[in-house]
């Protein structure tokens, strides 16, 4: 939000300078992110003073060129080279002496130099408007009037106000300061705090003042929520025309185009008072007659912009008997704008819902400086005083009267706040006591009214717009950024409680877990929980119909929160690969959100991503894409790191794998991953294998913690391992080996791995060759070779028997 300097000094005589006051901004909570020169006429007319031609005589070398001799006061004449074809002898002229610079119509700067044109020296510069900025023409020079000074700086002429514009970064609470009245009121209360008690200079309304009463228009609202405050006045027999030059200064400062003086009227008052108007054309009103309702979903209406949009049912809209004019406290139609013809007018000033303006703002895509006002809430109490203000300013510069009384349809007053403040409270927040007097004395300032004091605390009313303010905490955090944050003392002591806390903790987990993947080569990513519903379309992973919702989303892409992480992963992986980075770990931890018909739930999830090659390119490393074992690794190494060992694999349900294992504890299934299907990829534009895992955390943490921690010693015994090659079936799957194995010797048998997988040449149709190791360990004893080949032979027999095995 921009904030003129020059426009604050109407309010209250400010002290400082504009660094200065900018710095106060900023410890009162409204930060100034940046302070901008402006100028009415870019470069101040600077270096440019007034001429008085002696003599003006044909160029000896060039027939439209003339060679003029020109005093610019102080004794000191120029002869200057001039193609202007209305130059004569004895005029006042504007000149550009040697080293002024000009700025061109796109703001590019140029500098006025001393220079040869056809053999005669030219020592500046003889100006038109346009090459000033003072105005459009550029047929000849700007000759100015015949009693001004040779000399006399055309700065002082044509006033060139310089300004100072700050750039605040409002933050949407602080709908009081959405003005240079607001900002204006908080500059009084931080510098009472300083002791400087300045006045706070109100605009007048006293001119206002009716007519007639020759042109009445009603006012008909339908739903009072919507509209609870509405208020309409109307002017006859206005000039439509260019506005002051003062106040095209004003708007201009804080980046607002003119338009004409009627709705720059209207564009002043709302960022002088921060209440928005809105003024009609009077005669395209039909049946005179104003009706603020909603209108049936799917009702064309075309805006100021020329653009056709179609209404929403809960859109708030200004009518005539005929159909709408506006869209309410957003933006004007395209028929009942102010024009060049206009002589009537009707103005509207009004409090509207800021939940409604919101929504229709959003649903339409539209951010003016209306809706940015009312959608955060304006004062509803300054309403016809706003209106006044605009009808005496607009009486002043287009002429006029008004024609009508004020209709001001205020159907429920909206009451201020009522807080209770205890003086404990306060002391415990700041953490500094306060006095009472200094208490007060901050309250006062912020026009907050003590209505009664007690040993406790005092009662408060708190005006009604302040929006923000209505809880005891808002009022403290008032107090203290009026007092200064920088003026809490540090304390000598500092109070810390030590909380016992369980090793379960998800968040220690998180980063425990978290940790050995960045280790693994992972990156963490943290996406959006709101997404699109079109990503239900790609899988029955997940239903649009347990999809919760938004109510007002910013836009379809954010429309509803996200089912699934794997479509963010998604995002993320075509983002890098868009940047040339194919190889990709990533790992996310965050919640997803449903629907049910039970009522709505949120789970929380770990995601994996990988892609590409494990490794980065290297010229000590050999490229290994990831894989299907790859990712089994890496989710293995995670339940092992949680204490979670007794692990059974089955085979994956979920359509969004092409390949997949699900992994599960018990009755617990604690991760699902697998290859994605290129369905899903090619949505994405993703043409590489990417391999995903999704993690139930909440189960993780559950079977985490039922997990028990065994001690045991280190056997004295060394272990035995014995291999078999078998010639199996292709329908036969390890797991079927490990269970056989397991079965047949519990205490004995530590481990079983797959170290080799063969198929193909000098096997038979449909067989697969599988090399398995056994590892044995007795804790208190050495094997014999006959203990080995007695188990041996007993797992031989079960494979043979149970999977039709051969040893190869």
């Amino acid at each position: 939000m921009k904030i003129s300097y020059n426009w604050l000094k109407q309010f209250i005589k400010l002290p400082n300078n504009p660094e200065e006051t900018g710095h106060l901004l900023t410890d009162l909570g409204l930060e100034v992110e940046g302070i901008q020169s402006f100028q009415s006429i870019k470069g101040g007319l600077e270096g440019i003073v007034v001429g008085q031609v002696l003599s003006c005589l044909p160029h000896p070398n060039a027939d439209r060129l003339k060679l003029c001799k020109i005093e610019i006061g102080y004794n000191e004449t120029l002869q200057i080279v001039c193609g202007a074809p209305n130059i004569a002898e004895g005029q006042k002229v504007p000149v550009a002496t040697i080293g002024t610079v000009l700025y061109d119509e796109k703001g590019e700067s140029w500098e006025i130099k001393k220079g040869k044109i056809r053999g005669e020296e030219s020592f500046g510069m003889v100006c038109s408007e346009q090459e000033l900025g003072l105005g459009a023409s550029h047929d000849g020079i700007m000759v100015l009037k015949s009693d001004l000074e040779p000399g006399k700086a055309i700065a002082e002429i044509f006033e060139v106000e310089n300004d100072q514009v700050f750039e605040i970064g409002l933050t949407p609470n602080r709908a009081d300061a959405m003005s240079h009245w607001g900002v204006a009121r908080d500059l009084k209360a931080g510098y009472q705090q300083q002791d400087l008690s300045l006045e706070l200079i109100t605009p007048s309304v006293s001119g206002f003042n009716v007519d007639s009463r020759s042109l009445r228009i009603p006012i008909f609202v339908d739903d009072s929520n919507l509209a609870p405050r509405y208020c309409g006045i109307t002017m006859s027999e206005i000039k439509v025309k260019p506005s002051p030059k003062w106040l095209q200064n004003r708007l201009k400062a804080i980046g607002i185009n003119p338009k004409n003086n009627i709705v720059d009227a209207t564009n002043y008052v709302m960022h002088e008072l921060g209440q928005p108007l809105h003024a009609f054309d009077a005669d395209s009103i039909v049946g005179n007659e104003i009706h603020v309702k909603t209108l049936p979903a799917g009702t064309k209406f075309t805006t100021l912009d020329e653009v056709e949009r179609e209404l929403h049912e809960e859109d708030l809209m200004i009518c005539d008997t005929q159909g709408p004019l506006c869209i309410a406290g957003v933006f004007g139609g395209i028929s009942s704008g102010v024009k060049e013809t206009t002589s009537k007018i009707f103005i509207e000033s009004a409090y509207f819902n800021p939940v409604s303006i919101r929504k229709t703002a959003k649903r339409h895509a539209l951010n003016t400086d209306a809706s940015f006002r009312f959608e955060r809430g304006i004062d509803p109490n300054i309403t016809e005083y706003a209106l006044k203000r605009a009808a005496v300013l607009i009486k002043e510069i287009a002429g006029g009267e008004i024609t009508s009384d004020v209709d001001d349809l205020y159907f429920k007053k909206i009451e201020d706040f009522q807080v209770f403040l205890t003086f404990e409270k306060v002391n415990k927040l700041i953490g500094q006591n306060l006095a009472e007097e200094t208490i007060k004395s901050i309250l006062a300032s912020l026009e907050i009214r003590v209505n009664n004091v007690t040993e406790s605390g005092m009662g408060l009313t708190i005006p009604s717009y302040r929006v923000d303010v209505q809880r005891e905490a808002d009022v403290i955090e008032e107090i203290l950024r009026v007092y200064g944050y920088n003026n809490i003392e540090f304390g000598t002591k500092l109070n810390a409680s030590i909380s016992n806390s369980s090793k379960f903790e998800d968040y220690k987990l998180q980063n425990h877990i978290a940790n050995q993947l960045v280790g693994q080569g992972f990156f963490e990513t943290m996406a959006n929980s709101l997404t699109t519903a079109s990503y239900t379309k790609l899988t029955d992973h997940i239903s649009d119909e347990q999809s919760v919702r938004m109510l007002n989303p910013l836009s379809q892409d954010l429309s509803v929160m996200r089912q699934s992480l794997l479509f963010s992963g998604l995002e993320a992986i075509t983002y890098n690969l868009n940047r040339k980075r194919s190889d990709l770990k990533f790992f996310e931890f965050g919640k997803t959100y449903h629907n049910y018909p039970s009522g709505r739930e949120e789970k929380k999830h770990l995601s994996l991503f990988v892609s590409g090659n494990r490794f980065s390119e290297s010229w000590n490393t050999t490229q290994t894409p990831g894989n299907f074992f790859y990712i089994k690794g890496i989710i293995e190494n995670i339940l092992e790191r949680l204490g979670i060992t007794s692990l059974k694999n089955s085979s994956v349900k979920e359509d969004i794998f092409s390949e997949g294992l699900a992994i599960s504890s018990g009755k617990s299934k604690l991760v699902e991953f697998g290859v994605l299907k290129n369905s899903i990829l090619k949505h994405f534009g993703i043409q590489q294998e990417v391999l995903y895992a999704d993690f139930n955390w909440d189960l993780v943490l559950e079977t985490a913690q039922n997990q028990k921690v065994k001690f045991t010693a280190i056997p004295k015994s060394p272990a035995v391992r014995r291999d078999f090659a078998l010639l199996l079936d292709e329908a036969v799957s390890y797991e079927e080996i490990e269970t056989i194995a397991k079965q047949s010797e519990k205490r004995l048998l530590k481990s079983v791995n797959l170290f080799d997988v063969y198929q193909g040449k000098n096997l038979p149709d449909g067989k697969k060759s599988y090399a398995v190791s056994f590892m044995f360990q007795d804790e208190h004893s050495t094997f014999t070779d006959k203990q080995i080949d007695k188990i041996m032979n007993k797992l031989q027999q079960r494979f043979e028997k149970e999977l039709k095995a051969e040893l190869r």
